[in-house]
């Protein structure tokens, strides 16, 4: 049976004068999700945007705000985020001391939890807390800049947790973030991911609609 994958259009590529407009627009347009990149200057080497522009947005969408942290220590902001109104809260296991207890609070804060993996974090790093996870994320390029080129060993790598999260019985998605297009779209399905996270393949398109159909492959 194919799974329908869910598609996350990245609020890191839209255009930033108009963002109530333009997640209503993808909205309207099929998305799934709505992802967040927050970004320190300090855990990635950029400066995205913070609480005020999640907590903004919140009325202006039912999406699911799909929000990832890259910011170190992240312990400090998982309350935070929560309040201000992200669904799932996305976290990489090198911002802080303690990955287990950090995805505790934020299922203790009713949200769910997700780890991200940059392109050199080993699958080993997540295998002991599956039972906390309800999304693991694959980072297909180094994070902190949106429109870089998609780094191809990551197939592998998405293989390998799709057989451990199999492996697992538990309803875990898997997420890819990084280089996502119409023509990389594919082969991470085929290699097991059921969600993509994609920026200007679809904010840069003239057609919102068109392009989410195009990279889940119903166009």
């Amino acid at each position: 049976m194919t799974i329908r994958p869910i598609i996350a259009p990245s609020l890191l590529a839209a255009d930033f004068s108009r963002l109530g407009d333009e997640v209503r627009a993808i909205e309207q347009a099929g998305a799934d999700w709505l992802h967040m990149d927050v970004m320190d200057g300090h855990f990635v080497p950029n400066i995205s945007f913070g609480l005020p522009i999640v907590k903004a947005l919140r009325p202006h969408t039912i999406l699911p705000m799909d929000v990832h942290l890259m910011i170190a220590p992240v312990d400090p902001f998982i309350d935070a985020f929560a309040e201000a109104g992200a669904d799932h809260i996305s976290i990489h296991p090198e911002s802080g001391p303690h990955l287990h207890r950090s995805l505790q609070r934020i299922r203790a804060l009713g949200k769910k939890a997700g780890v991200v993996l940059n392109p050199a974090t080993p699958v080993e790093a997540i295998l002991w807390v599956l039972d906390l996870v309800d999304i693991i994320m694959v980072m297909t390029v180094n994070p902190g800049f949106g429109g870089q080129a998609f780094i191809d060993g990551q197939l592998l790598k998405v293989s390998h947790l799709r057989r451990a999260i199999d492996a697992s019985g538990r309803d875990i998605r898997l997420q890819i973030d990084g280089g996502v297009t119409p023509v990389t779209a594919p082969g991470l399905l085929a290699a097991g991911a059921d969600t993509l996270v994609a920026g200007t393949a679809v904010f840069g398109a003239a057609d919102y609609g068109r392009a989410i159909r195009a990279i889940r492959g119903t166009a």
